[in-house]
């Protein structure tokens, strides 16, 4: 979506990404998106780990007054900027300039932070005035370490509302003014003070302790923790960032027969362009001249090179591995294999899952709750006697320990591992909502043609005729299908010529209209088709060749018969053969706990054979292609939850229908478009892995937020009672963001 170019002609309605920034927190991100969602017509969706807000909007409202709004509730939007052509470099330098000032506090924050804490720790490094030489180290880490947190709780105070930055701030901010008030005013000041440090979980008054370790300690570890979740949200992002780098830079197009090179975004459909052994094919084309190996590993897992010659579809981004190829560009730009992948791995990420709306409205109410907690453990301990040391210890403890940090990085960052994942593995994730539905589904519904099988005709046997030679059979069979356009005739064709090299021409060539063709090849009078076409020229079938036939029939393939010069002499066997991964696929669908279910619009027999082979037992066949949505619904009314894989235009429907779609990503457009889960190579077996994938990545979530949740719900009753200083807090806090990142980051070993 571009920006508007005219203020005074906005767009009705429309979709756009905007790139967020200011944001320090989960609580962050929903603050946003509730102020964009209050705008009429405005629906909006916030991610913390991408920094995106994910906007459709009408009536009058433009993308500029999303920023706009975005900006009153105090952080920065900005529009889609044009695509310009991906740079590693650039993307790296980026990525360095947003972590510098970051490490810069850090480092300021450690350094000066080391000898307050050891200090505060060892009694015998308390010389006379130490607590002097903490206050001078300490007020660079609080004011100038700590600013983000103090300048974002500013801002939310302004707009009235509370995020995990006001926790902080309001803690170290106490810890520190605490400590001025003990130097100035206190007893804290006087020279030879000194302070035993128990690091330990027990009760505490707080008397005469001052608590500068705990300011810097708390504004240190949090940094790191912040420091450390930017670095991963990086590395969890690089998959997303790898695959808009496969691309080619640039081409040899060929221009009036001499080549020219050019950048890869200036080809256009119809340019042919070359491609070199070892080189990256520029875009989405059709083979014009040569043979060679393609290495499509990169966009499909698929480890060993396809073979391609003139005619085969080529992807761009994947690498020529044999012979020099000319290719004519059919897609380029926006509507490459790679673009489109790209696309739906970021609208995967952007999405949130049902689990982290949870998470979203439970950190919306929790910063408030925590602030009346740690009031109301403050007027707990003054009023019971306690002590205003240990109420005020109390008090910060609870403040620190609260930052639900982890719970908003819980979703985020195991989605933005697990989809990236999936796009190396050839496994595109569409939404996160996908992940749910992996988890309650329990039959796979499977399409029979160019799923479970080829999806193209193929020559299975060949049975001659006592004293006839199966090479010529091929040969004179094979020239007269050549000359033919059926998808029986072209199994048959290429079959002969892989067997017994170039074919003779055909003459008097004739199709005779649903029974086969006929006509002279090397003088013999050649009859192909059905046997009835034979039996019309007086060449019946022989009791060897009819017990052929009944085989073929029964077994569900197409039994050709083959006779010249008034004799029958060979029955060929043609089917649409099973695909090698497909037996291996159904059984770990099986160890998935599914239930496999075969779809066809074959007839029954075929059907049936095709299970036998793969290990189905349930085959519904004879179906019409409006009848696929109908068995799904039937299977859904029976309590089912099903999941649907196919590749054609007529499973779409059914695809949209199934709780889960997943379409092989060789197939149709409309069938991707329709499918949940999109299996960029044709293998079976990929199904399997990404249902495996999608609940291994929901189970990260769910761990992530267990720990996020159990975590908080553990350490606050012991802050509040006074049994946990802030400074441990403060790591522990710091600590479960890093944990949550690193169980997310796991994901990235998935195999």
């Amino acid at each position: 979506m571009s920006p508007l170019t005219d203020d005074r002609a906005p767009v009705p309605g429309g979709a756009v990404e905007l790139s967020i920034g200011g944001m320090t927190c989960a609580s962050c991100a929903n603050r946003i998106e509730r102020k964009l969602n209050k705008l009429d017509g405005v629906t909006a969706t916030v991610n913390y780990a991408t920094e995106k807000a994910k906007v459709t909007y009408s009536g009058d409202i433009s993308p500029e007054d999303l920023v706009a709004e975005v900006a009153k509730a105090g952080y920065t939007a900005k529009l889609p900027e044009p695509p310009a052509t991906p740079s590693e470099d650039g993307d790296r330098d980026e990525a360095a300039e947003e972590l510098r000032p970051l490490r810069a506090r850090l480092v300021t924050a450690v350094v000066l932070a080391v000898p307050v804490i050891a200090m505060a720790m060892v009694p015998a490094l308390q010389f006379p005035n130490w607590q002097w030489l903490s206050l001078t180290l300490t007020a660079p880490v609080v004011v100038y370490a700590g600013w983000p947190f103090h300048r974002a709780a500013w801002t939310n105070l302004r707009h009235g509302t509370a995020t995990m930055d006001t926790l902080v701030s309001i803690g170290t901010l106490a810890a520190f003014g605490w400590s001025l008030w003990a130097l100035f005013f206190g007893s804290a000041g006087t020279p030879g003070m000194t302070h035993p440090f128990a690091f330990t979980i027990e009760r505490t008054d707080g008397s005469g302790n001052i608590y500068l370790e705990a300011a810097a300690g708390v504004t240190a570890f949090i940094l790191a923790g912040r420091y450390f979740e930017a670095r991963s949200k990086r590395r969890a992002g690089a998959a997303l960032r790898a695959l808009l780098e496969l691309g080619a830079k640039d081409v040899a197009v060929l221009r009036d027969g001499r080549e020219i090179r050019v950048p890869a975004d200036r080809l256009a459909v119809g340019d042919v362009f070359v491609v070199r052994p070892g080189e990256k094919i520029a875009t989405d084309g059709v083979v014009e001249e040569g043979s060679s190996a393609v290495d499509a590993s990169m966009l499909t897992g698929e480890s060993v090179p396809a073979e391609v010659k003139p005619g085969d579809a080529v992807t761009g981004a994947t690498v020529n591995a044999g012979g020099r190829l000319l290719v004519r560009a059919t897609r380029v730009g926006a509507d490459t294999q790679l673009a489109r992948m790209a696309r739906l791995v970021e609208e995967a990420q952007t999405g949130k899952a049902q689990v982290q709306r949870l998470a979203d409205r439970v950190s919306g109410v929790f910063v408030p709750i925590v602030i009346a907690l740690a009031v109301a453990t403050l007027g707990f301990w003054l009023g019971t006697g306690g002590g205003a040391s240990a109420a005020f210890t109390a008090a910060v403890a609870v403040l620190i320990i609260a930052c639900p940090c982890a719970l908003g990085l819980a979703t985020p960052t195991a989605l933005l591992v697990g989809t990236g994942r999936g796009a190396q593995l050839g496994i595109l994730i569409r939404g996160p909502e996908v992940l749910e539905s992996t988890r309650k589904v329990d039959t796979v519904v499977l399409d029979k043609t160019g799923t479970v099988t080829e999806g193209r005709m193929t020559l299975t046997g060949v049975h001659p005729a006592d004293g006839e030679d199966r090479d010529e059979v091929l040969r004179l069979a094979g020239a007269l299908e050549h000359a033919s356009e059926h998808p029986i005739a072209r199994a048959v064709a290429r079959a002969a010529a892989e067997r017994v090299g170039e074919l003779p021409t055909p003459e008097d060539f004739a199709n005779v209209e649903g029974l086969g063709v006929q006509g002279i090849v090397d003088g013999h009078a050649v009859v192909v088709g059905r046997p009835r076409l034979l039996a019309d020229w007086s060449q019946h079938l022989p009791a060897e060749l009819g017990r052929a036939v009944e085989t073929a029939q029964a077994a569900g393939r197409t039994a050709v018969a083959v006779g010249w010069d008034g004799r029958a002499r060979a029955v060929l066997v043609v089917a649409d053969t099973v695909k090698p991964t497909s037996a291996e696929a159904i059984e770990r669908l099986r160890g998935l706990g599914l239930t496999p279910v075969l779809l066809t619009g074959d007839n029954e027999a075929a059907a049936r054979a095709v299970a036998a082979e793969v290990g189905i037992d349930e085959v519904i066949a004879e179906v019409l292609p409006e009848g696929k949505v109908e068995v799904v619904r039937r299977l859904q009314a029976e309590g089912r939850s099903v999941a649907m894989v196919g590749d054609g235009v007529n499973d779409a429907a059914a695809l949209a229908q199934a709780d889960l779609g997943l379409a092989m990503g060789t197939g149709t457009d409309a069938a991707i478009e329709a499918a949940d889960l999109t299996l960029v190579r044709g293998d079976l077996r990929a199904a399997a892995e990404a249902i495996r994938l999608s609940r291994r990545t929901l189970a990260t979530i769910k761990g992530n937020l267990f720990w996020a949740f159990a975590y908080n719900v553990a350490a606050l009753p012991l802050a509040a009672l006074g049994l946990l200083n802030p400074m441990i807090a403060g790591a522990a806090m710091a600590f479960s963001s890093v944990f949550v990142v690193s169980n997310s980051l796991r994901l990235r070993r998935f195999r």
